[in-house]
């Protein structure tokens, strides 16, 4: 997408804007799982095998490598690992597979392992004032409040009007998603992609029958489709008409 976007081929008058590579990092896993336990193990996989994908980066640290806290489904989704000193060869083998960090020397002296290498290196000192510096300047960093919807992509074979839609042969997902789009009032196709786990153009065939139902409006570039039914109540006797 940024490719493109550098390339000069999305145009950022209907809503395109380079995308930020996003840093996401865990101080202290162990205690994550310790307070949120195997909910958090998933979701964390999830975003482990799909986030290189779209220019996120997690690392992950613990002073407590233990089989509980690095499990099996961690270890799978997270190929690169580095060990400082550790006790013994099972904290070591918990880690990287392999023994060798038991007998690591300390101040920065670390294994760091990819696939099947495994490469000794010496991390570098920082010091507290470099630490606090870093910290002010990714602290200074833009955030995002909600998520950003990327524009909606019109093909150009289905610019036709939105009568063209047959709501005879609706999704079976369509009242779910009117109910969806009714209850966070935001005409959102990425809403129904993250929501019901489905690709984009499944949600939107949704998205045009939902318009062709009139419970959204038009596609408006950027932004999200106005909604036109306000209520549940309101969206329930349409659904039942359509019935």
């Amino acid at each position: 997408y940024n490719e493109k976007f550098i390339k000069r081929k999305l145009n950022p008058k209907n809503g395109h804007r380079y995308l930020p590579y996003i840093v996401v990092v865990i101080d202290e896993f162990g205690d994550l799982i310790m307070t949120a336990g195997k909910e958090i193990e998933m979701p964390i996989a999830r975003i482990a095998q799909k986030a290189r994908a779209v220019g996120m980066h997690m690392v992950i640290a613990t002073q407590r490598p233990t089989t509980n806290i690095i499990t099996g489904t961690i270890k799978a989704n997270f190929p690169a690992r580095m060990a400082f000193r550790v006790t013994s060869q099972i904290d070591s083998r918990t880690i990287l597979d392999a023994t060798g960090a038991n007998q690591l020397i300390g101040r920065g002296d670390m294994l760091f392992s990819q696939g099947s290498n495994l490469i000794r290196i010496q991390c570098a000192f920082v010091d507290t004032p470099e630490i606090e510096d870093i910290s002010q300047y990714i602290g200074k960093q833009r955030g995002y409040e909600s998520a950003f919807a990327l524009p909606e992509v019109v093909s150009a074979d289905s610019e036709d009007k939105p009568g063209a839609v047959d709501l005879n042969e609706r999704d079976t997902l369509f009242d779910e998603a009117a109910r969806l789009i009714v209850i966070h009032q935001q005409g959102s196709t990425s809403l129904i992609q993250r929501k019901f786990s489905i690709g984009y153009n499944r949600a939107g065939r949704l998205m045009d029958q939902l318009e062709t139902a009139g419970i959204v409006g038009p596609a408006q570039g950027s932004k999200p489709r106005d909604v036109y039914i306000s209520d549940e109540y309101s969206l329930e006797k349409l659904l039942d008409s359509l019935r």
